[in-house]
Order: structure tokens, then C-alpha cells, then sequence
């Protein structure tokens, strides 16, 4: 049996660029961070003695005999790429709720891969994993995707990502002072809007308009390094937050279908209580806004939120790991651990 551990992820600027339509063109980069909240997947070889040769347990359960039949794209897709034949028992469990804009997708496809690889034995690296978990996703599942959920799972950190030519990742781990970091932390709100979307469908519009906001997408890849620059340096924390506020009104602007007139409400709101600056995460329409907030006003935006839910969190440094192995014997056979020509 395999659990895989695989933490969400939040972003803080440059998305958009991380699709391969504008990076191609233009390079792209992003700075995210991964937050302790994470997807758990445990997959194990179901013994043969059911009528069924795989179960699959998510928010559904699915029993199937064949892998052609498993409805989840991710879970079907993935046991194809991996050339698995054994029947398969795996279950997944996230400690928040699914499209919210937090890269849980991305996070799933990273640790099932991972559980999948190492039941064959295999330890690959992070590259691989994020590599994988974006050909499954953009090219056999076809879905309106970026780059930089994927990186951000397997890697795990505060990084600056950037993109170029036929994928291309140069990931670049951020050193800042450790009480830079925390003040950080302290400035940061997430809260639940109370609702999910499905993000494919917004990010294709996006993907679709990306030709016609090329002054956007320019300016909002600049904000990256100017982002890395303020936690870098010594000045105030919240030209951070203010730098968040005029990121999120460029991103807002690049179709109608990023945020909604209720996430705008909140949004106003939370100014008016104090907020600096803050955002819709992952492609918008709804899940989580995470607001910059001076801890001493934390109270009030909240009371102007009217109750909804916000999850504490800190920053995690680990990616997608493994956190469970225990070979499996039951066909009287062991598996070695072999790492991939990368690692070696």
C-alpha cells in the first residue's frame, strides 16, 4: 500500500502567463506558494477475489472491471499512462473541497502519479511528476490548463516559475528572511466564498482572449519580479498587498467570466474593512479569495464578511511525498525501489 501527500497551492501573480499560448510566444512566470493543506491518495493492487477489478473512491465510488470504464479522466488516464494492469483499489481524500481555486486537480493528478509510480517501484523526480501531471492534463485530457499548478504540487516552496519554449520550467526557490516570511504569513487571509466553479471553462475563455490582452499579460508578468523584490527587501510588506489589489484588477479585466458581482461584493467589502489588496485564486468565478490584511484589521474584514469561513494556513517547503510505503506481498512478491536516470 502507497499514500501519497500532495499539497495545494496558492498564487500569487503572473498567472495567465503559465498558459503555453502566451509562453511560447512571450515566456511566462509565476509566484506561488504551497500551503498546508493537502490531497491524500492511497493506492493499493486489489486482491482477485471481487467481481469488480478496480474501485475508485473519491466523491463517488466507482467499481468497474476494466480501466476503459473508470468515469474519473484523471484516475483513467493516469493508470494508462502508467501501464498498470493489476486491479487497482484508490481513494481520495483533500482537506478542502475540490474547484476552489486552489490547484487541487493538478495537486490529485501529482499524487497519483507519484502513489502509481512508486508502486512500481520507481522514485521519480519532481520535474517528472510536474511534467507528467501536465501532459495527462493539457494533452490527453485536453483541458484548459496552465503549468504552474502542477509545478508548484510536486515541487512544494515559495517559488518564482518560469516558462518558456515547449515547457520549459526554471523553478527558483525564494530566499528570504525568515521574518520577512512570517510577516508575510501574518498579512494573509483566505476565506471561502461558499461556492465552487468548474475552471476549465473559464480559462478557456481566457485562453481565448489572450491575443487581445498582450498589454495585460506583459504587466502582469513584470508584477512577478516586482513581487520577488519586495519580499526580497527591507521596505514596507504592504506594497505587497497594494501590488495584489492592481494584479487582480489587470486579471479581473481580462474576460467577465473571472470574477462575479457577488466575489466583487466581497472583494469591496473586505477594502472597506481594511483589506489592502487581495484576489480570486486559481482561474476565478468563485472557491477562494485570499485577502492582504494588517494583522491588527484581521477582525473587522472579517465581520465584513459576513461569517464566511477563513482557513488558517502556513507555507510548506516538502511538494508531493510519499508518506506511506509498505511493499506488497500478498502476491508473495516485494517491489524494489528504483530511482529514475534523473535521480541516479
Amino acid at each position: 500500500m502507497i499514500i501519497s501527500r500532495t499539497p495545494f497551492r496558492v498564487s500569487f501573480f503572473g498567472g495567465g502567463t503559465d498558459y503555453p499560448v502566451w509562453y511560447r510566444e512571450n515566456g511566462g512566470a509565476v509566484l506561488g506558494t504551497t500551503i498546508d493543506k493537502y490531497c491524500y491518495i492511497t493506492c493499493r493492487c486489489l486482491p482477485p477475489f471481487f467481481e469488480h477489478k478496480h474501485r475508485i473512491v473519491y466523491s463517488q465510488a466507482e467499481l468497474t472491471r476494466e480501466i476503459d470504464e473508470i468515469r474519473h479522466p484523471a484516475v483513467r488516464e493516469s493508470l494508462r499512462f502508467m501501464g498498470i494492469t493489476d486491479g487497482m483499489e484508490i481513494h481520495h481524500d483533500g482537506d478542502l473541497p475540490a474547484r476552489t481555486g486552489l490547484g487541487s486537480s493538478s495537486s490529485f493528478t501529482v499524487g497519483l502519479l507519484h502513489a502509481l509510480y512508486a508502486l512500481k517501484g520507481i522514485m521519480p523526480s519532481k520535474m517528472q511528476l510536474a511534467k507528467d501531471a501536465i501532459h495527462i492534463e493539457q494533452h490527453v485530457l485536453k483541458e484548459n490548463v496552465g503549468c504552474q499548478d502542477q509545478a508548484m504540487a510536486a515541487f512544494g516552496g515559495l517559488n518564482r516559475i518560469s516558462f518558456s519554449g515547449d515547457c520549459d520550467m526554471e523553478i527558483r526557490r525564494l530566499t528570504i528572511r525568515p521574518e520577512r516570511l512570517e510577516l508575510l504569513q501574518e498579512h494573509l487571509l483566505l476565506v471561502f466564498t461558499g461556492f465552487s466553479r468548474t475552471a476549465s471553462e473559464i480559462a478557456g475563455e481566457q485562453i481565448r482572449q489572450t491575443p487581445n490582452r498582450t498589454r495585460e499579460l506583459s504587466t502582469m508578468y513584470q508584477m512577478v519580479d516586482e513581487a520577488v523584490g519586495i519580499l526580497a527587501g527591507d521596505g514596507d510588506i504592504t506594497e505587497f498587498g497594494k501590488l495584489l489589489h492592481e494584479s487582480w484588477m489587470l486579471k479581473r479585466s481580462l474576460t467577465d467570466k473571472i470574477s462575479t458581482p457577488y466575489a466583487d461584493f466581497l472583494y469591496e467589502s473586505a477594502l472597506k474593512a481594511g483589506a489592502t489588496g487581495g484576489k480570486l485564486l486559481g482561474a476565478g468565478g468563485g472557491g477562494f479569495i485570499l485577502f492582504f490584511v494588517k494583522p491588527e484589521l484581521r477582525a473587522s474584514v472579517r465581520a465584513a464578511l459576513n461569517g464566511l469561513l477563513s482557513v488558517p494556513f502556513r507555507f510548506e517547503n516538502s511538494g508531493s511525498q510519499i508518506i506511506f510505503y509498505e511493499s506488497d506481498m500478498f502476491y508473495g512478491k516485494t517491489t524494489e525501489v528504483v530511482p529514475t536516470e534523473s535521480e541516479r
